[in-house]
């Protein structure tokens, strides 16, 4: 396996965890959609066709591992089975039905680790019959970057902030720990009120980690963060940028500023300037130093960037017309990917901030001509690599949350 070492966001990629979407997000109704975090229910035979040319076109730059199959190999050690059942059945309340998994093999227990396990008539206590399931899908679990995120060499094991999502966290420490044999950190079990989660930690460079504080990572979380970090180096600093609560499209905050290279940066304007639901978010760094801890505010992340010694120039989400910022937004047009430095991928249907990043200097090149091999995009200097999406968007993300990178190079800060 290929060891955990992330010591940026836009070192050339060499791994990263994915996982195809399958039969769980069609465990979805409008009923209960909420509950799993959605506000819509999708079609997975349109998601299969998106997600196959995403995926593709890493696959053609890095190494892939994809949650599965890790999850099959994991469940092949009968410890780890028997310790990954029989908490995901306590978390559920159906405990009772951890020894029948536990006689299935390994391929058939990931899956129904992922998918959910259904309620059986007549065999199951009826106080399941409504919720139909007795082990609950993972419906997020596409989403890799949320439960788990590598920081420069371990892996953070998310304290997540809904109870829907604790499996994935046990699955991922078990994966990590066991094939990866990372060192692994969790909030929670230092402080039961913190709550981290990926989409909100961007790595900017040795001692300095750029920190999201919203529904999904809150204050105690960040302070956990800044304990576990502050000897890490011996200046270590943290730009935090508070987002709003709602909607939902602000859930973290690669959703409004993601790192497309070393001096640039994929941005949403009101964020920037601090107008209309950011005109109350405050933009602070955390420097520790010894057992010092100083904080001060400044105008906007860029400028906190600016003052650590990161100059970014921003692309604008959305482009110049504020109406199509905040559209584009909605549907993650500022989630972006980057698999090398200046070299990105994202959802084509955001054409107004595909159009900025063209006028950026950035090549757009097809998913699909990727993934075929038919374009390499390592013979451009900077691009954007496109792909087509109508249901994913709808799971309330975008490229950078549906990845979870384990090893980049190295970023020379220099060029």
């Amino acid at each position: 396996m290929i060891p955990v070492n992330l010591r940026s966001e836009v070192g050339r990629l060499k791994a990263v965890l994915l996982h195809r979407p399958g039969r769980e997000i069609e465990a979805m109704t409008p009923e209960n959609a909420h509950d799993a975090l959605y506000s819509d229910v999708l079609n997975l035979n349109i998601v299969n066709q998106e997600y196959g040319y995403f995926a593709g076109s890493l696959e053609k730059v890095a190494k892939v591992y994809y949650v599965q199959d890790l999850l099959e190999t994991v469940l092949e050690h009968d410890d780890a089975a028997e310790l990954l059942v029989r908490k995901s059945c306590s978390l559920d309340g159906c405990g009772f039905l951890a020894d029948e998994l536990l006689g299935h093999d390994s391929k058939t227990l990931a899956r129904e680790l992922i998918e959910g396990f259904v309620y059986r008539k007549g065999k199951d206590p009826d106080s399941f019959a409504e919720r139909r399931y007795l082990l609950r899908p993972l419906y997020n679990l596409f989403f890799t970057r949320d439960a788990s995120s590598c920081v420069y060499r371990r892996a953070l094991i998310n304290s997540m902030s809904f109870d829907v999502r604790n499996r994935e966290s046990l699955i991922y420490k078990t994966i990590f720990e066991l094939l990866f044999e990372a060192n692994t950190l969790r909030a929670q079990k230092h402080d039961s009120k913190a709550r981290t989660e990926g989409g909100d930690i961007h790595i900017v460079k040795d001692g300095l980690l750029c920190i999201g504080n919203g529904i999904r990572t809150n204050r105690n979380g960040i302070d956990f963060l800044v304990d576990e970090f502050r000897n890490y180096d011996d200046t270590f600093s943290f730009v935090v940028q508070e987002l709003p609560h709602s909607p939902e499209s602000f859930i973290h905050l690669d959703m409004v500023f993601t790192f497309l290279g070393p001096h640039r940066c994929m941005a949403y304007e009101p964020m920037i300037r601090k107008q209309g639901i950011f005109s109350n978010m405050h933009t602070y760094v955390i420097t520790t130093s010894n057992d010092r801890t100083e904080t001060r505010e400044y105008n906007n992340i860029l400028e906190a960037l600016k003052y650590m010694g990161v100059d970014l120039e921003p692309v604008i989400c959305g482009g110049n017309d504020s109406w199509m910022q905040q559209r584009e937004q909605w549907h993650s047009g500022a989630n972006f990917f980057s698999f090398g430095e200046n070299h990105i991928i994202g959802y084509r249907r955001n054409s107004h901030t595909i159009d900025a990043l063209d006028k950026a200097g950035f090549e757009v090149l097809n998913a699909e001509d990727v993934s075929e091999g038919k374009v390499n995009p390592w013979d451009y200097k900077q691009c954007v690599v496109t792909f087509a999406a109508s249901e994913l968007p709808r799971g309330g993300g975008g490229a950078r949350c549906m990845t979870c990178p384990i090893n980049r190079e190295a970023v020379d800060w220099n060029l």
